[in-house]
């Protein structure tokens, strides 16, 4: 490929997948190929889409995206289309068969092969030079790759493989490279934090991981995202509290808390025990925030356990709570049991949950007006400068938005007294 030539990058899903993209921008950068974020306008000469397979919303909104640079290729708008992630690595035969118009489909471990299909040289030393999409100011800083766990609706141990912890030399050597470029919030990510160190080091290691990062003394907000609930590493506790880098906020995905359930998902961990792990959160991190997220409709739920999952919400009172219906994935456990739950019915489930939840938020934010928070400026929307605390992660949580009257800066701190709030967010003014 030509330095003349650019490269638009399109990424679907989450924020590992984001991780995955700017790791490929970085290396064709290393090649002075020209880069186009999805966001960029411009004419691209190639596409290269990202994708998801997580769920069914997730594939669809893959192969819409797919269709819709085929077409663009068909009008002679781009010259080529490829295709990576998840999806791509799940189906690649019946994608490639369906949509021969893509120029090739690769895995999730084939970013050698992208790099040289598109006519750079792949560096394997500079890995951790990213470019990053999201706002300078904050980055992702995946830590393993692939899972070891088997819950029986997950598919991404199939797509992503076991359970693979970086080296924490790379992780500190690319945490360091973030923070030179301006980073001020760190979060790391995998498909499961606590496992880290297991498969490298017989042990946990994500306490001693949070400890050396902290030790940098170079980011002012360290975030932890995608925490097991079994066997959940306690040290945890005692880091988070002696270190005010560390974000005051518990990201642990229940998925369910009847034990019949829980038992079928494969979870590993009962309601009593995830009963004593919140009452731990709330003993020893009283001021963290608790985000969590659920999954209704999974094979089987009846009213009672449905209803035993809202009782349980209403009693935790989570600062923040996803909702997901369940949707079967080929060649998981789950899909052997009879999906017999409505999608009418899932989805007046998951509206009636987000409902508890609504009123639960609201009462919390009520209870922060006339308080002042340290909040990071993430970006102007309309007649507000829009930033969030340390208790809440971009994109998923709530935000606080000041007047741009007010004396802020993206990408900067401020002390911000909250004087109202309104559906997950708050509104306040420079203390």
């Amino acid at each position: 490929m030509r330095d003349s030539q650019s490269v638009r990058i399109v990424t679907l899903g989450c924020a590992k997948n984001m991780v995955d993209s700017e790791v490929l921008m970085g290396q064709l950068k290393l090649n002075n190929i020209k880069i186009l974020k999805e966001q960029d306008k411009g004419k691209a000469d190639t596409v290269v889409i990202n994708t998801c397979g997580f769920i069914h919303d997730a594939k669809e909104e893959s192969i819409d995206t797919i269709l819709s640079y085929v077409e663009e290729k068909k009008r002679g708008k781009i010259k080529e289309v490829y295709v990576m992630g998840c999806l791509s690595e799940r189906y690649k035969e019946q994608l490639a068969k369906e949509i021969p118009e893509v120029g090739q489909f690769f895995g999730v471990n084939d970013l050698e092969f992208i790099v040289k299909k598109i006519g750079g040289e792949y560096r394997s030393k500079l890995l951790c030079e990213r470019v990053l999409t999201t706002p300078p100011h904050y980055a992702y800083l995946k830590i393993a790759e692939g899972c070891d766990r088997s819950c029986s609706f997950c598919a991404i141990p199939k797509i992503r493989g076991p359970h693979v912890s970086r080296p924490m030399e790379a992780i500190l050597q690319e945490a360091e490279l973030l923070a030179q470029g301006g980073v001020k919030e760190l979060l790391l990510v995998a498909q499961d934090l606590t496992y880290y160190g297991i498969d490298s080091d017989q042990k946990k290691m994500l306490p001693q991981l949070v400890e050396k990062l902290s030790a940098l003394k170079r980011f002012d907000w360290i975030r932890l995202h995608y925490l097991y609930p079994n066997n959940f590493p306690e040290e945890l506790f005692e880091i988070i509290t002696s270190h005010s880098d560390v974000c005051n906020y518990i990201d642990i995905p229940l998925q369910h808390i009847s034990d019949r359930i829980l038992k079928s998902m494969r979870r590993g961990v009962t309601k009593e025990e995830t009963v004593r792990l919140i009452e731990k959160f709330r003993k020893k991190l009283p001021g963290a925030a608790l985000r969590t997220a659920f999954i209704v409709g999974y094979p089987g739920e009846t009213e009672q356990e449905f209803g035993e999952l809202l009782d349980f919400i209403r009693e935790v009172k989570f600062d923040r709570v996803g909702v997901f219906t369940y949707s079967e994935e080929e060649n998981t456990p789950a899909c052997k049991l009879d999906d017999n739950v409505p999608d009418e019915l899932k989805n007046e489930r998951a509206a009636e949950l987000m409902e508890v939840q609504q009123h639960i938020a609201d009462q919390l934010d009520q209870q922060k007006i006339g308080k002042t928070f340290k909040v990071l400026v993430d970006r102007i929307d309309g007649e507000y400068f829009v930033g969030r605390t340390e208790f809440d992660s971009p994109e998923v949580d709530g935000e606080v938005l000041v007047p741009l009257t007010e004396n802020c800066r993206i990408g900067e701190f401020s002390d911000i007294k909250i004087t109202s709030s309104d559906n997950f967010d708050l509104f306040g003014v420079l203390a």
